[in-house]
């Protein structure tokens, strides 16, 4: 008598991945659809050769969306927006691999791998002058205003010219990069007058001015690692007199009198000449003709 005797397999092992726990570093400017993880590094294994199903799942508060996988059978992981490092500089995945579908009433089997993603901040934005103002709300554009300084007219200047609202500064606001700046004259620099610090950006005199006429510079910053990261600002130097002597009052005491009950705004009128309003005038020696 011949037996034959048949072994049903039964779901009685769970999905093994590789690793259960991995770490990837993704560059910033990471382009979208670009894979994070390859799927020979995500697929798991099942000893009862059952096929798998994959989901992913993210479980930082925030940072949702920005990872997905390629199929319900294709756990290759791909960036699906675009990176942005002051938003968020990690994040954590969630692999779930699943010997039956979602939804399914069968006995199911399900393993977990866990993804840790750290953002690297890459070079993507050009230098700010300082200070600045924020024009939107991630803090990702920032407008500085124009420099305004003065020189004296026939007056050679030898220290670095005070400016408002302060010196010529440039920052990289790619901070962990904090690449090197160097700054240039790049227009407006009529005759040659001025000439800027590369390493600093003080601003400093070639040669003395001879006329009233103002100067309008343009002062550009750019990194050292890539000339097309630049930024360009406007520095208004006036040219003026010297002044010598300061303002002085004509007369050392002013004598006014005014009467009970006028109503505000109304005049006071000089001590013993009540018809004659009275007025305090000062001068000044630099000016005689004014």
């Amino acid at each position: 008598l011949e037996v034959l005797v048949i072994i049903l397999d039964v779901n009685d092992n769970s999905p093994e991945f590789k690793q259960t726990n991995l770490t990837e570093f993704v560059p910033e400017d990471t382009k979208v659809n670009s894979t994070i993880v390859a799927r020979e590094d995500l697929s798991a294994t099942d000893a009862d050769l059952d096929t798998i199903f994959y989901e992913l799942t993210t479980i930082v508060s925030g940072t949702d969306g920005y990872f997905a996988i390629k199929g319900v059978n294709n756990p290759e992981i791909y960036l699906q927006k675009t990176l942005d490092y002051e938003k968020f500089k990690w994040t954590t995945l969630i692999l779930y691999a699943r010997d039956r579908s979602v939804g399914s009433t069968d006995t199911t089997n399900t393993a977990t791998a866990t993804i840790n993603i750290f953002i690297e901040q890459a070079d993507t934005k050009p230098p700010w002058f300082l200070p600045c103002t924020f024009i939107n709300t991630d803090n990702s554009i920032c407008i500085s205003s124009p420099y305004t300084g003065r020189v004296n007219i026939s007056e050679m200047s030898t220290e670095p010219l005070i400016l408002e609202p302060g010196p010529i500064y440039a920052i990289d606001p790619d901070y962990t990069l904090n690449e090197k700046i160097v700054y240039s004259i790049v227009g407006g620099n009529t005759d040659n007058v001025f000439s800027v610090d590369a390493d600093t950006g003080n601003l400093t005199m070639n040669k003395v001015v001879t006329s009233s006429e103002s100067y309008l510079l343009q002062v550009m910053a750019t990194q050292v690692n890539n000339i097309q990261k630049y930024a360009v600002v406007s520095v208004e130097i006036k040219a003026i007199n010297k002044s010598d002597y300061p303002p002085y009052f004509e007369s050392p005491i002013y004598n006014g009198t005014v009467f009970v009950g006028l109503a505000p705004r109304s005049f006071v009128f000089q001590a013993g000449d009540p018809s004659s309003p009275l007025m305090i005038t000062a001068v000044d020696d630099d000016f005689p003709n004014v």
